[in-house]
């Protein structure tokens, strides 16, 4: 019989492990890629040492002369906090009574919940990933009630709860109930008040403000980055803008100036939908085959032999050319179950007749060499 506690046994003892498995591994292809530590967790903040430059005691000699001197690293240090990152299951106490003596249905009502969560995870981690932190989603660019017009509309959609930090009350906690992606704009679940007053504002996902991981739109920003200014050597990635027409003898030539510069090769990109048919255009263009490979179930286009994956969260014509080694999620611990004082997972929402579940995982994303990475904007897309 499936009772509240027995509900709870499970949501602990059966579910975390294959819920943390998919929203670690199948949230990004990235973010499944790159290493997932507690190594450099002190507190509540992300502390890595990033060594510039190479160890002076290296040279040649004669036989009787003197041997090098050693000398020490330089290092840098990369300072962050530790981000909340949640994710919260609901379940109705009408269900749960109306599942208690069938098994099979609790289980299939709590799956559906779980694939409700990873896929919420998906679209929300996937966008904090190209975000710089702050939570911006959009920009509002114009009004006509009841439709608000904004940049980025890939990152909104049906069901998320947004807000302009800015604003009144009013704009705060609105559901979205409507994204239009074809003409750009989105509506509320409230008509806007006074609108021109909202224009050039940014929407954020409510309660995230200035509180989501360090995307790449921070490590490719001229902003402050880990504690420290962009003038310190191996903090300022390549950026190249207006690149205009595909071209692979291009993007080549940025991948071995990042070479040049830091002795890495580029590994991973990741471009937007655009550009990936841009990429393709080209070889048909020219009459060469396009190569695909498989990333963890996603099927990439082989660029010089570098995986190419799109991702709908990166911006048009962009291209990111990365050295995925250099990036590590940081984590206090893997994602575990908010914990009542009586050991509890499922609480009761205060005066109604439904129990929430909420996982947590307190993590930042470090990128130890910004200078290894690359981006292209301006693309011509397709």
């Amino acid at each position: 019989m499936v009772t509240l506690n027995s509900a709870d046994s499970a949501l602990k003892s059966f579910y975390l492990d294959a819920i943390s498995e998919s929203l670690n591994m199948k949230v990004n292809p990235f973010l499944a890629k790159i290493e997932h530590t507690s190594d450099y967790v002190t507190g509540k903040e992300v502390r890595k040492a990033m060594r510039i430059g190479m160890n002076g005691g290296i040279g040649a000699g004669t036989e009787t002369g003197d041997l090098p001197t050693a000398q020490g690293n330089t290092y840098l240090q990369l300072t962050t906090t530790l981000k909340n990152l949640y994710g919260t299951i609901e379940i109705s106490d009408k269900a749960i009574r109306a599942s208690a003596n069938n098994e099979g249905a609790f289980v299939n009502l709590v799956n559906e919940e779980m694939q409700t969560l990873v896929e919420s995870a998906k679209f929300n981690f996937g966008r904090m990933l190209f975000g710089d932190g702050t939570g911006k989603i959009g920009k509002i660019t114009d009004t006509d009630t009841p439709w608000i017009y904004v940049t980025n509309i890939q990152n909104f959609v049906v069901g998320m709860y947004v807000g302009v930090k800015e604003a009144p009350y009013e704009y705060q906690n609105r559901r979205v109930e409507e994204v239009n992606y074809e003409e750009g704009c989105i509506r509320l679940d409230l008509d806007p008040v006074n609108p021109d007053d909202i224009v050039g504002l940014y929407f954020h996902v409510y309660g995230s403000a200035d509180n989501e991981i360090t995307g790449l739109g921070a490590i490719f920003s001229n902003a402050e980055l880990y504690g420290l200014e962009r003038m310190h050597h191996g903090m300022m990635p390549i950026i190249e803008k207006d690149f205009g027409d595909f071209s692979e003898e291009k993007v080549e030539k940025v991948i071995d100036t990042i070479e040049a510069k830091t002795g890495e090769r580029v590994d991973y990109i990741i471009c937007s939908w655009g550009v990936r048919r841009a990429i393709k255009e080209y070889y048909r263009a020219y009459d060469m085959p396009v190569k695909y490979i498989d990333i963890d179930g996603v099927k990439a286009i082989e660029f010089l032999g570098i995986p190419v994956v799109v991702d709908r969260f990166c911006p048009e014509g962009t291209m990111y050319l990365l050295t995925s080694k250099h990036f590590k999620l940081c984590q206090l611990c893997d994602w575990q179950w908010l914990e009542a004082e009586d050991g509890k997972i499922l609480k009761q929402v205060p005066g109604k007749p439904v129990y929430t579940a909420t996982l947590v995982k307190y993590a930042d994303l470090i990128c130890e060499n910004p200078s290894a990475q690359g981006m292209l904007t301006g693309i011509t897309e397709i």
